[in-house]
C-alpha cells in the first residue's frame, strides 16, 4: 500500500531513484497547484494582490531555508537558480580570482565541482589539488594546506552517502587559512541535514527537487562573500536603475542582496512547492523516519551478505550502491526496471573516483526516501534475488 501523501503512486511502482530527485508529496503538489490557479503572478516586481501573495510565499521560502539550516538572516542571504550545478558554476565563474591562491576539490565528488573546479583553476591560472577522502567520508587536515584555497567539496556523497564528519573543523582550518569554503549538499538535505546544522560556510549549493520539492536549485550564501564575487551574469531583476552605459544593481541594497544570482524571471511555483516541501519535512511523523530506517537496515543487510553482490557502501544509508559479480550494470537496471523496480546504473557522474580511482565497473544505486513503503523493500530484494 503506499504511503500517505504518496498514494499516486501504483502499487506495482517501486521508485529507488531518490538521489536524483525524489517523489513529491501531495501537499507539494496541492501548493504548487494552488500557485498555478489561484494566484500566478510574478514575484518582485508587480504590486496587485497576488503578486504581493507570491512575494510573501517566496520569502517565507527563503526564511524557512536559513531555518532548516540553523542560520542567521543577518549571516546568510538566499537565492534561488537552476540547480546545484548551476548554482555552483555561478559562484565559480563570478568569484574574483585575485582572492584564490589555488582552488581545492575531493575525490569523491559529482562531476559539478569536479567539473567547474578544473575550469576556474584552468582560467585563474591556479593550483588544482584532489583531496582524498576517508571511509568514512572524512578529510585528513593535517595532510593539506587550505592557504588562500578555494574549497569545493560535497558533505554527502551521491554513491553511498558517505558524509564529511568533520565538515565544521574543515570550514574553521580554512577561513583560519584564509580560504573560502564552497559546500554541495546536494545529497544531504532531504535526509542528513544536521550534518550542516550550524556550518558557516561561504556557501552551501543544493537541489530542491532531491528534497520533496519542485524543480529548483538553491544557493545559501555569506553575505560577506559578495563583495568578493564580480557579477557578470546579469538581466531583468537585478537592477534598480540603467543609464545608457552604467546601472545600479539591486543586490547594493541589503534587503535585496539575494538578487545577485537572481537573474530573469524565476520559478515562483516551484519556490513556493519548495516552501511547501520544507514544512512538510519539518512535520514529518517519527514513524515516516523510523520507516526509513528500518527500510535502509533491512536493505543494507540484504546487499552487503549476498555472496554475489560487491557492496560500494561501508555502512548503512539511503543511498546503496553496488554490482554483481558476472552481471553487467546496465543489463540488469533494465531487467529491475521491466519487473518494476525504478533505479540507476552507472557511474552516477562520479567518473573520476568510480573508474578511474577504483576501477569498478558500471554500478547499480538504489536510493530510497520516506515515499518507500517495507512492502516496497521486500518486494525488491525479493526481485533482485531472483534476478541475481
Amino acid at each position: 500500500m503506499p504511503v500517505k501523501d504518496f498514494e499516486y503512486l501504483g502499487d506495482k511502482d517501486i521508485y529507488l531513484d531518490a538521489a536524483c530527485q525524489s517523489m513529491r508529496p501531495q501537499p507539494v503538489i496541492d501548493a504548487l497547484v494552488e500557485y498555478y490557479t489561484n494566484y500566478n503572478a510574478c514575484g518582485g516586481r508587480a504590486k496587485y494582490k497576488w503578486g504581493l501573495r507570491t512575494d510573501d510565499r517566496v520569502n517565507e521560502t527563503r526564511g524557512l531555508v536559513l531555518k532548516w539550516l540553523k542560520l542567521s538572516s543577518r549571516d546568510y542571504f538566499v537565492s534561488f537558480t537552476l540547480n546545484t550545478t548551476y548554482g555552483l558554476n555561478l559562484i565559480l565563474s563570478q568569484l574574483r580570482q585575485d582572492v584564490v591562491r589555488k582552488v581545492m576539490t575531493s575525490e569523491i565528488e559529482h562531476n559539478s565541482p569536479f567539473l567547474s573546479t578544473m575550469t576556474f583553476a584552468e582560467e585563474a591560472g591556479v593550483e588544482r589539488e584532489v583531496m582524498e577522502r576517508m571511509e568514512d567520508g572524512s578529510i585528513d587536515l593535517s595532510a593539506y594546506d587550505f592557504t588562500g584555497a578555494l574549497v569545493v567539496v560535497n558533505c554527502a556523497s551521491n554513491v553511498d552517502g558517505r558524509k564529511l564528519g568533520n565538515i565544521r573543523e574543515l570550514v574553521k582550518a580554512v577561513h583560519k587559512a584564509g580560504g573560502i569554503v564552497v559546500i554541495d549538499a546536494a545529497q544531504a538535505m532531504a535526509h542528513s541535514s544536521d550534518v550542516l546544522w550550524k556550518t558557516e560556510a561561504d556557501a552551501i549549493c543544493f537541489s530542491a527537487h532531491k528534497m520533496y520539492a519542485p524543480s529548483l536549485g538553491v544557493m545559501v550564501v555569506r553575505k560577506d562573500l559578495a563583495p568578493k564575487m564580480q557579477t557578470s551574469f546579469i538581466g531583468g531583476g537585478m537592477v534598480d536603475d540603467v543609464t545608457r552605459d552604467e546601472y545600479v544593481l539591486s543586490a547594493d541594497s541589503p534587503n535585496n542582496i539575494h538578487t545577485k544570482f537572481e537573474a530573469g524571471l524565476q520559478a515562483w511555483g516551484e519556490i513556493i512547492g519548495f516552501g511547501a516541501a520544507l514544512k512538510w519535512l519539518d512535520k514529518l511523523p517519527k514513524e515516516a523516519h523510523r520507516r526509513l530506517e528500518r527500510n535502509v537496515a533491512k536493505m543494507y543487510e540484504f546487499l552487503s551478505e549476498n555472496p554475489k553482490i560487491v557492496l560500494i557502501n561501508a555502512q548503512p544509508n539511503p543511498t546503496m550502491s553496488f554490482y554483481v559479480e558476472g552481471l553487467d550494470s546496465h543489463l540488469l537496471g533494465g531487467a529491475l526496471g521491466d519487473a518494476g523496480l525504478m533505479v540507476r546504473t552507472g557511474y552516477f557522474c562520479v567518473h573520476y573516483y568510480l573508474d578511474h580511482v577504483k576501477g569498478y565497473p558500471p554500478l547499480v544505486r538504489f536510493s530510497m526516501g520516506y515515499h518507500n513503503s517495507e512492502e516496497d523493500i521486500d518486494r525488491a530484494i525479493d526481485i533482485l534475488r531472483k534476478v541475481c
